[in-house]
């Protein structure tokens, strides 16, 4: 005898398990709950949301999409509680939302996290399982490496206890970043670490990579890593460490002992912070931005139709367009060059050097793309490898030892995606430079005089001002590799160009960039003496304006300057509430 109601059971079971499925969440703070004591802590920064700074088509979607799905407003969660009865601060970047990337919440949230740790003087521990940047954010995004980089960096020199806990996967903009800059980096097994993605580079070098490549395991082996843990035994492990460090089980106690009582650490939340505030816009002031801006747009107005931006892409890429050594022969006299990490490798890729500016010494740094093939395949088309960025800190290291202002010119497809690369730590090279460079006592003032893409311009990039040339482009990552991940479709770069909002005008008028260099109609190479006339005269006006400053008040400003670099994009937040099991 058939059972009539055997289809129609079965059609109900489905619909049940679909619901049970559509209902169930995937939170993404799995980490944190099995490092606090009783899977308890207190949230903080709860409830954040990013402003969709670019306006991406579809992104809000994809946002809501995430949020019921794990039950969290973006990818970082961060809390306070204790393990195994010591203190700490802790966050989580989980690729269960939008794949981890870290975008202007995650970013704030992570700042935030360092500054929290550092007023309570309690160790941080962070977990990060993410594919880079979020290019929905565009520079936005690609500026949180920068941004969590300085918040370390300054962490860590107040004496705080940061351990960097890597997971599957950890990668582009995150483990170039604050995750390759822990006291200590823990990594569970096989997760796979690196800049660049496995496929990436097999279709950069042509072959097949080797089983276990970028893995962790391979990670420790060429001295990146410090420990692996299984993540049973991370709670353990990270305790240990805490009682290593001088951090015990009694509340009271388990704050840093190297503060004097009552010590605690300026915030960035306002008042406390106004002086510096007010420098950074008396700086702004008087430079005179709006009426700079102002005035090249009546120039252009006048030179004809506006370029698009895919047309100042191509401008940006000319064969032609001047390369650093023709910006350092307009500018500078006496140029010596200086080469090699002193690690065994020099990189043709950046060039750097030391050279007279108005009679004063400074340190010329830039990528060099080469003019004719032979010289592009020597310098690889000017996509850098770790020893070229170690290069370029150690002269960063010489400046500020010799007090030279740092001068830097950024021209890059991105850093260079090979196997060597990732085997001698591309991501801790360009992460301990966005550190270092934050911190960096002397003038910085960063130009991009081309296209500037990723990380790899980033990482000669955090100056106290970015400049960029009329048709330069600077962005989270190409245009093609960014129409190739999102939408599976490099041909579609030209409308990729559109909604990257990478030109300098839409850069300027973001706030991301703060000046802007004009260009004669077909670009710099149609008259570059001109153009240098009027960098020459900025670059005096702003190494007379930063070298006056004192030295806190330079740090402090330039800290400032990428704490808030979304400016009225800045994420907002919601009052903190109690969470647990």
């Amino acid at each position: 005898m058939i059972n009539k109601f055997g289809s129609k059971r079965k059609k109900l079971i489905a619909y049940r398990n679909l619901r049970a499925r559509q209902g169930k969440k995937n939170p993404t703070d799995d980490r944190l709950r099995l490092l606090f004591d009783g899977g308890e802590y207190q949230e903080l920064f709860a409830g954040m949301k990013t402003k969709d700074p670019l306006a991406f088509p579809d992104y809000e979607e994809k946002l809501k999409k995430n949020r019921q799905a794990t039950g969290n407003s973006d990818a970082c969660s961060v809390g306070i509680g204790t393990v195994e009865g010591i203190s700490c601060i802790a966050a989580e970047l989980s690729k269960a939302f939008l794949m981890g990337s870290m975008g202007t919440v995650a970013g704030e949230k992570l700042a935030r996290s360092f500054e929290e740790a550092d007023r309570q003087r309690l160790p941080l521990v962070i977990f990060s399982a993410s594919g880079g940047a979020r290019m929905q954010e565009g520079m936005f995004s690609l500026l949180q490496m920068a941004k969590t980089s300085a918040a370390a960096e300054r962490f860590k020199s107040h004496g705080g206890l940061y351990i960097s806990v890597l997971t599957h996967p950890t990668t582009g903009g995150v483990s170039a970043s604050y995750a390759s800059l822990g006291d200590i980096i823990l990594a569970e097994p096989k997760a796979l670490i690196g800049f660049a993605g496995p496929r990436v580079i097999e279709q950069t070098i042509g072959e097949k990579l080797p089983k276990g490549f970028q893995r962790a395991e391979f990670q420790q082996a060429h001295g990146f890593v410090d420990r692996i843990v299984e993540p049973k035994d991370m709670k353990r492990e990270i305790a240990t460490l805490f009682r290593l460090h001088g951090f015990c089980g009694r509340a009271e106690d388990s704050r840093r002992n190297d503060m004097k009582p009552g010590e605690t650490v300026r915030r960035t939340d306002g008042s406390a912070e106004a002086p510096l505030v007010s420098a950074l816009q008396k700086v702004k002031k008087d430079r005179n931005f709006s009426e700079q801006y102002k005035s090249w747009e009546e120039r252009k107005a006048d030179a004809g139709k506006k370029l698009t931006s895919y047309e100042r892409v191509q401008l940006a890429r000319d064969k032609d367009r001047p390369k650093i050594y023709d910006f350092i022969e307009q500018l500078f006299d006496g140029f010596v060059e200086l080469s090699g990490d002193r690690l065994g490798k020099e990189d043709q890729a950046i060039v750097g050097g030391i050279a007279l500016f108005h009679g004063k010494a400074v340190t010329v740094i830039g990528h060099h793309k080469g003019k004719n093939l032979q010289e592009n395949m020597t310098c690889n088309f000017g996509m850098p490898g770790p020893e070229g960025y170690r290069k370029a800190l150690r002269l960063m290291r010489q400046a500020e030892k010799f007090r030279r202002p740092v001068i830097t010119f950024i021209d890059t497809p991105g850093a260079y995606p090979g196997k060597a690369a990732e085997e001698n730590g591309q991501s801790i090279a360009i992460a301990e430079n966005l550190a270092a460079m934050s911190s960096l006592k002397t003038p910085i003032i960063a130009i991009v005089t081309g296209e500037g893409n990723s990380g790899g311009a980033l990482a000669i990039g955090v100056g106290d001002e970015i400049w960029m040339l009329e048709n330069a482009v600077y962005s989270v990552l190409s245009p093609e590799g960014f129409a190739s991940i999102l939408w599976k479709d490099a041909g579609r770069m030209r409308e990729a160009c559109d909604v990257m909002k990478m030109t300098a005008e839409e850069l300027y008028k973001a706030g991301l960039a703060d000046r802007v260099i004009p260009e004669p109609a077909g670009g710099v190479q149609k008259n570059l003496p001109r153009v240098c006339k009027t960098l020459e005269a900025m670059l005096e006006e702003a190494l007379d304006q930063y070298g006056a400053m004192s030295t806190e008040t330079l740090l402090d400003t330039r800290y400032r300057k990428y704490r808030s670099i979304e400016g009225k994009w800045h994420p907002v937040i919601k009052p903190e509430r109690k969470y647990g099991n």
